[in-house]
């Protein structure tokens, strides 16, 4: 039986200001490590667009810079046999919570001054109106805490940054308790992150829907080192 190696969480430096990694680094390492897949989730919050230089309160086109690591994720993946998954890590203005968002369309994310201003539970049903899976990244690290169930469709119990106690016991039993999907991920900023977590699943998804239709049904194993 195949197994396929997914990365579910994943930041360049080309749009995350924490990250130091680029796309081709990026596309090596995980290729070297024997990944199929990787999910990138720069950071979708105030500080990214002001590492980015665009006022979020004049109009104009923000996701296409937001969107610059995911592109050049899938040029630097293609000819390394390696699939890319569109994704996003959001915090609003409300708290410090980060969410990792999967399978949206690039409208959803459009005007980010709103979505900042919208807090989690104004932009759960969104998110699920547009066919989205929203995740909770490590809510019991430093400053961080977990969000009301009923706006997640899941909880990331196996964050594997190694610079960051993201208690991911704790994440496990409030996904448990509240029937959650489990999911883990390397929370990739720099070398030394490529492959330490992730999933492990029986097909390759083909494309975003795919990879949510998967997170959804559970058919996968988390893998990772804390």
């Amino acid at each position: 039986m195949s197994e396929y190696r997914i990365e579910t969480h994943l930041h360049t430096n080309h749009v995350s200001a924490c990250g130091h990694l680029d796309a081709i680094t990026l596309a090596e390492g995980y290729a070297k490590v024997g990944y199929a897949a990787v999910a990138v989730t720069d950071h979708y919050n105030r500080d990214t667009f002001a590492y980015l230089n665009i006022d979020t309160t004049i109009p104009g086109d923000v996701l296409g810079p937001f969107l610059d690591g995911f592109h050049r994720m899938e040029a630097a993946c293609a000819g390394r046999g390696l699939k890319v998954y569109k994704g996003a890590e959001l915090r609003f203005d409300e708290c410090s919570n980060d969410y990792l968002l999967y399978n949206y369309p690039d409208e959803l994310l459009a005007r980010p001054e709103e979505i900042f201003r919208l807090g989690i539970a104004a932009f759960a049903p969104l998110a699920r109106e547009a066919g989205a899976l929203l995740v909770q990244a490590h809510p019991y690290r430093k400053k961080c805490t977990p969000a009301i169930a009923c706006y997640l469709d899941g909880v990331e119990v196996l964050n594997c940054n190694p610079r960051h106690d993201s208690r991911n016991d704790r994440a496990e039993e409030y996904a448990a308790l509240h029937g959650l999907l489990f999911t883990g991920g390397s929370d990739c900023h720099r070398t030394e992150d490529i492959g330490r977590g992730g999933i492990i699943a029986p097909f390759l998804p083909e494309d975003d829907a795919a990879f949510v239709r998967l997170l959804r049904e559970g058919g996968y194993t988390l893998i990772g080192s804390e």
